[in-house]
C-alpha cells in the first residue's frame, strides 16, 4: 500500500499492518511534482525511527532511490546558478535538500524567475531545490525537517518545524501543532500554535494558563525547543482545501501575530 501527499503518521502504518496481515507492506514515498520519487520508506522502518522523531530528529523518509542523487546544501533564499557555487554539507548537517535524476524537471514553462529560483545547473544536468530542509544520516537515509519557507530564525538560532512540533504533539491533549515566527525573519519570536483534540480546548484564563505551563515543561525538556516561550490555541487550523494535512502557515502566523 502506497500512501503519499504529506507525512504519514506511524500509527496509520501500524493500523494498516494489523488490517492487511503479515504479508502486506506499506510505503510512503518522498518527492515533489518537479521530482518524484526521490526516496521511499516502509512502514516498519518509519515506526522504528519514530522514537528519534519524537525527540526532534525530524521524519525519516528513507534512502534515495536508484538513479537519484540527493545533496544537502547550506540554506539560501537566493537563486544559485551553478552547482559549483553550492556549499555542500556533510552527514548530520541540516540544510536545504536538492536532488538530481532523470525524473527531475528541467524548468518551469515560460517562468524564468521561478526556474532560476528552483534549478541549479551542472553542465547539462539540472538539480532541483526541493524547498525542503533536512539532512542525511550516517546510513545515507534522508530526514525531513519541514519546508524552507516555514523555518523560524530568531537571530540566535534557527528552528525547524517538524523537529519542534514533534515535541508538542506528544501532549495527550494536542491534535496537532504548528511552529510559526512572529516578526521579521532574523528577529522572529517563535510561537507554537496548538489545535487541541476535540473536547480539550482550554476555556477560560485558568485552563489556558495550565495548558501553557504543560507545554512549557515539554519545551524545557528538549534543548532545541527551550527558546520557545509563546503558546497559542486555535480551534481549527486553516488548511489547504486539497489536503487537510497541509497547514496554511502564513495565515496562521498572521493570526498569531494579531493575537499577541
Amino acid at each position: 500500500v502506497l500512501m503519499a501527499g504529506a507525512p504519514v503518521p506511524p500509527a496509520l502504518h501500524e493500523q494498516l499492518a494489523e488490517l492487511l496481515g503479515p504479508d502486506a507492506r506499506t510505503h510512503t514515498p518522498y518527492g515533489a511534482t518537479e521530482g518524484l520519487p526521490v526516496s521511499t520508506i516502509d512502514g516498519e522502518t518509519l515506526i522504528e525511527t519514530f522514537a528519534a522523531t519524537r525527540e526532534g530528529a525530524g521524519t525519516c523518509v528513507g534512502h534515495p532511490l536508484p538513479g537519484v542523487d540527493v545533496r544537502v546544501i547550506a540554506i539560501s533564499d537566493e537563486p544559485i546558478a551553478r552547482f559549483a557555487d553550492i556549499e555542500g554539507l556533510g552527514p548530520g548537517e541540516r540544510g536545504e535538500i536538492v536532488v538530481a535524476g532523470r525524473q527531475v524537471t528541467q524548468e518551469y514553462c515560460e517562468l524564468p524567475e521561478a526556474t532560476a529560483a528552483a534549478k541549479i545547473r551542472e553542465g547539462e544536468r539540472v538539480w532541483h531545490r526541493m524547498g525542503d530542509m533536512g539532512y542525511l544520516d550516517d546510513e545515507g537515509r534522508l530526514w525531513f525537517l519541514g519546508r524552507k519557507s516555514h523555518r523560524v530564525e530568531t537571530g540566535s538560532e534557527r528552528l525547524y518545524p517538524v523537529a519542534c512540533e514533534a515535541v508538542f504533539n506528544e501532549h495527550p491533549k494536542v491534535y496537532r501543532s504548528a511552529l510559526v515566527g512572529i516578526g521579521a525573519r532574523g528577529a522572529q519570536t517563535p510561537a507554537i500554535v496548538v489545535e487541541p483534540l476535540a473536547g480539550h480546548f482550554p476555556r477560560g484564563a485558568a485552563a489556558q494558563a495550565s495548558f501553557r505551563e504543560e507545554l512549557a515543561q515539554l519545551a524545557q525538556a528538549h534543548e532545541h525547543t527551550r527558546g520557545i516561550e509563546r503558546f497559542l490555541f486555535h480551534e481549527s487550523f486553516p488548511v489547504d482545501l486539497r489536503h487537510n494535512a497541509k497547514i496554511r502557515r502564513g495565515d496562521l502566523a498572521a493570526w498569531a501575530s494579531a493575537a499577541r
